[in-house]
């Protein structure tokens, strides 16, 4: 008998009956013998809807009353989906994030777990109930308020909760069928990965991936949890998402090890870039710039200084940063002009970022020959270029990024023969 961890998204639980077929889905793992605990989202848009809302009474909503407003969501949907394993005849309990020892920090919107003390799901699971807990939220035990964890905090919650309990795996369902070579919204022949690395999951995670959220690829990483990314839709195998040292369940299907030089391409539309042009070129004017835009909050992404004009002894610098922080790093950029004396700023929120992850760069050349040249052939710009051991990621226009994606996916031999099941939803 196996503990097995499952997730499911909003899109898995967004009506009454996505609700029962989910539920069927746990108590059919619980048939097979084992033991389940269940992290669930809100009900399809209930988040956005309710965020909305406190928009609508208040300009500026109060961080704690947020919290409170938004972990409702998750509340609902645990104890619909508990009433629902109820009326199919098996015993099902229900704890938000503090019944269920999810311990965090104060910081309201994005607290991060500091520990799990799951003592009342383990009493739970030794009398034989199957285990419902609200992701995305927990306590603080100094301020004793209720917390919200940020994006990603329901699949971070099923991961913190599989290493608090020592699971055999952590299933993360959503509405695609595991981990593609790409989005098969954007490329029709992505292929399914039967196996990736937690190296190359955390770099696809971070480039625009969707299916896993980054913050619970470096939890199980760190914590030695076998995620299972998997579709609610579907009861196939999905992809394994292996840290050092783990293997594939027995008798699942799956790939080896060595996976291929690349393993998948990752878009992103979420960026904008901001150009800070006339920049004295001497030392410490970078600093200043990166200063500024840190005290804003803005989170950079990708940097390009260029070369100096020796007439004038100015150059530019070019970053990327999240649209949502875009309006504040100019901002206090424009505040701080005179004192960091550059002559202007340009911003440009039409571009996308494609990225080519694979762990086989470390040991193989012509990667980025491979990529350049196809998006040359395509007539495809590249504006700016960002590398790290095991990814190269470029800067295109924000309206070239599809083609962009299908040609290099092509140019690495990812295309696969048929075109991928899509299910209607977002990816999660």
């Amino acid at each position: 008998m196996a503990l097995i961890v499952q997730k499911y998204g909003g899109s898995s639980v967004a009506d009454a009956e996505s609700i029962k077929r989910v539920a069927k889905r746990i108590v059919d793992t619980r048939r097979a013998g084992h033991e389940v605990v269940v992290a669930v989202s809100a009900m399809g848009d209930t988040t956005d809807e309710l965020l909305d809302l406190a928009n609508q009474v208040s300009p500026i909503p109060a961080p704690r009353e947020l919290d409170m407003l938004l972990s409702s969501g998750e509340r609902i949907s645990m104890a619909l989906l508990a009433m629902a394993i109820h009326s199919m005849g098996f015993e099902a309990r229900s704890f938000t994030g503090s019944q269920a020892g999810m311990i965090t920090t104060a910081d309201h919107g994005s607290a991060r777990i500091v520990d799990v003390t799951p003592v009342r799901l383990r009493e739970a699971l030794d009398e034989g109930a199957i285990v419902i807990v609200a992701g995305f939220q927990g306590f603080n035990r100094d301020t004793r308020d209720i917390t919200t964890l940020g994006r990603g905090g329901s699949d971070t919650t099923a991961v913190a909760l599989a290493a608090a309990l020592d699971a055999d795996v952590c299933e993360i369902y959503s509405d695609v069928e595991g981990i593609f070579t790409a989005d098969p919204r954007v490329v029709p022949k992505a292929r399914k990965l039967g196996v990736v690395s937690a190296e190359e999951m955390l770099e696809l995670a971070a480039n625009g991936a969707k299916v896993l959220y980054i913050r619970a690829v470096e939890y199980a990483r760190r914590h030695g949890v076998l995620i299972h990314a998997r579709s609610t839709f579907s009861s196939g195998v999905g992809t394994y998402v292996l840290g050092q040292g783990m293997s594939i369940p027995d008798g699942q299907e799956g790939e080896e090890m060595e996976e291929p030089i690349v393993a998948g391409v990752a878009t992103d539309l979420s960026q904008a870039k901001i150009t800070v042009i006339g920049v004295p070129d001497v030392p410490g004017k970078a600093a200043e710039i990166f200063k500024v835009v840190a005290r804003s909050g803005a989170n950079v992404d990708m940097i390009v200084q260029n070369v100096s004009v020796a007439a004038t002894g100015r150059t530019d610098i070019s970053f990327t940063v999240p649209k949502t922080d875009a309006a504040t790093a100019l901002k206090a950029l424009a505040g701080d002009q005179s004192q960091v004396g550059f002559e202007s700023l340009v911003h440009d929120d039409q571009i996308g970022k494609l990225s080519v992850v694979g762990a086989g760069m470390r040991t193989h050349s012509g990667v980025s020959a491979t990529l350049f040249e196809a998006l040359s052939v395509a007539g495809i710009n590249i504006e700016m270029i960002s590398t790290s051991e095991i990814r190269i990621s470029v800067v295109v226009r924000g309206s070239d990024l599809g083609e962009a994606a299908r040609v290099v996916h092509s140019a690495y031999g990812l295309d696969g023969d048929t075109e991928a099941t899509v299910y209607a939803g977002t990816g999660r």
